[in-house]
């Protein structure tokens, strides 16, 4: 089986062909996420991109198929950027792509040539690790952060949210990939059968451990919450009037939360008060608080923040929260003075938003709840935070509007589910055009999601639990433990080298 897979690499002689090639195995992984969901696809879709590393002649040409394969990933992943940001998604994909130039060298070194026992042994750990280090580098907001971690592919599992209250979404990547790579083992080195095959048996006895025996949140009720979607409306006032109009229908059906999207009030309340005053009569019409998100210039002149506000029956209530976690390009542009020319090649921000400095948990009636903004609930940390901060419910707003149609709402509701089953808290995700949807404590979905084709108001009957789960309590323990690992293995390959180094001088 070797010999033949060998042969067909051989095949990628040609330096283009080899990088297209690594560029469509970088690329099928996506095929995982919603929208088209095939979830089960993430658990063979790396099997070629690493076999084709594998097989480089040199280490630096199995970097460089790293480099195209992470590039070909980033670009499928976000390709539904490309009406907004177009060439330059392109440039931004080939510059992230190099995070996975160390992780091709990788899989070379452990599973090239002729494998022995050892080496396929250290590839069933370092590669799932090596792959940890590019979710975590790349998750930091200033690289564009956590959207498309591989874990994220099986938010409609259970046995896979069960994994991530335990380790967060880090362990379901980990677990992914170690799949992935035992599978490719199997197939370029069949003789060396023991490695691969108790890496398997160590995932499926694991995960069927976790599914069965880690604990559950225990349920304490449940809330009423509304989720006002008003649909695809241009202008503010309009969007604001029809916001109102369905936030109405909600009169006499017992809510606790009304819950606006992100973007959906487009003025200042404070130098508008006459909107401030219809959402104090919303408040007061429908017996409960409205959660509205507030983008607009600053009357005070301190520039654009969008800004979740509650509003109560007798006006403001409670601290406002500034999204802190701002979308490159879309709402701030890095080194602008260097990368500012993004404007003029697609609709990249033309003024950086203000970015928040604190995370805020609020209180309606006897419910508390954290607000997150946008992208925002990609950021395992930061649900972690509100739940440690003794919020009983997650809420992220969110206004997906300039990508209906695309694969980006489904993505974006999907990722609730996590950060529901992560925190043991329910989620509800909220937002101006669709897709709107509601998880559990453990991440399961309740009711139907909205679509991007709703405009309408819709009461949630949400369960609430407690408890801190185990990713809560120890945090991102899996990325850490990675690190870690990598750590140690670079010290062992250097200390070889100078050996060798040391034995050829002599």
């Amino acid at each position: 089986m070797t010999v033949t897979a060998d042969r067909q690499v051989s095949r990628l002689a040609s330096p283009w062909t080899r990088g297209l090639a690594a560029a469509a195995a970088g690329a099928l992984p996506a095929l995982a996420f919603p929208a088209l969901s095939l979830w089960w696809l993430a658990y063979v879709a790396l099997v070629p991109w690493i076999l084709l590393a594998r097989s480089a002649p040199t280490g630096r040409r199995a970097a460089l198929d790293g480099w195209l394969g992470g590039a070909g990933f980033m670009l499928a992943v976000h390709h539904w950027l490309f009406p907004s940001l177009n060439v330059f998604i392109v440039v931004l994909a080939l510059l992230l792509g190099t995070l996975w130039a160390p992780w091709g060298w990788l899989l070379r070194r452990t599973l090239g040539g002729q494998p022995g026992p050892r080496r396929v042994a250290a590839a069933m750990v370092l590669a799932p690790c090596g792959w940890l280090m590019v979710e975590l580098a790349r998750s930091w907001q200033y690289l564009g952060g956590p959207w498309g971690l591989l874990g994220a592919s099986q938010w409609q599992v259970d046995p896979a949210l069960r994994l991530a209250s335990v380790g967060g979404v880090w362990l379901i990547s980990a677990l992914v990939v170690t799949v992935n790579t035992a599978l490719a083992a199997l197939i370029a080195a069949p003789s060396v059968r023991a490695p691969a095959g108790a890496a398997l048996a160590a995932v499926a006895v694991g995960t069927t451990a976790v599914w069965l025996g880690a604990p559950v949140p225990d349920r304490t009720g449940t809330v009423r919450i509304a989720v006002v979607q008003p649909g695809v409306i241009e202008g503010a006032e309009a969007r604001f009037d029809r916001e109102e109009q369905l936030t109405r229908t909600l009169a006499g059906q017992r809510v606790d939360l009304v819950l606006w999207g992100e973007s959906s009030v487009g003025f200042d309340l404070s130098s508008r008060p006459d909107l401030a005053d219809r959402l104090a009569a919303l408040a007061r019409e429908v017996d409960a608080d409205v959660l509205v998100n507030v983008d607009a210039q600053r009357a005070d002149g301190r520039g654009i923040s969008k800004t979740s506000v509650l509003v109560g029956a007798d006006g403001i209530t409670g601290p406002s929260y500034d999204k802190m976690r701002l979308v490159p390009f879309g709402e701030y542009i890095p080194f602008r003075s260097v990368l500012g020319w993004a404007t003029s090649v697609g609709k990249a921000a033309g003024e950086d938003r203000r970015r928040g400095d604190r995370q805020v948990v609020m209180t309606a009636g006897n419910l508390r709840f954290g607000p997150l903004v946008c992208f925002e609930s990609a950021f395992p940390d930061m649900s972690r935070k509100l739940t440690d901060d003794g919020a009983q419910l997650l809420v992220a707003q969110s206004s997906t509007s300039s990508f209906q149609g695309s694969w980006a709402p489904p993505q974006h509701a999907s990722l609730a589910a996590l950060r529901a089953a992560e925190t043991w808290r329910p989620m509800v995700h909220a937002t101006l055009t669709g897709v709107s949807a509601v998880y559990d404590g453990q991440g399961r979905q309740v009711g139907s999601w909205l679509g991007t084709s709703a405009s309408t108001a819709a009461v949630y009957q949400v369960p609430l639990s407690e408890g801190r789960s185990p990713y809560v309590r120890f945090g991102d323990w899996v990325p850490h433990l990675a690190l870690l690992i990598v750590v140690l293995a670079a010290g062992y390959e250097v200390s070889l080298r100078v050996r060798r180094t040391a034995r050829e001088s002599r």
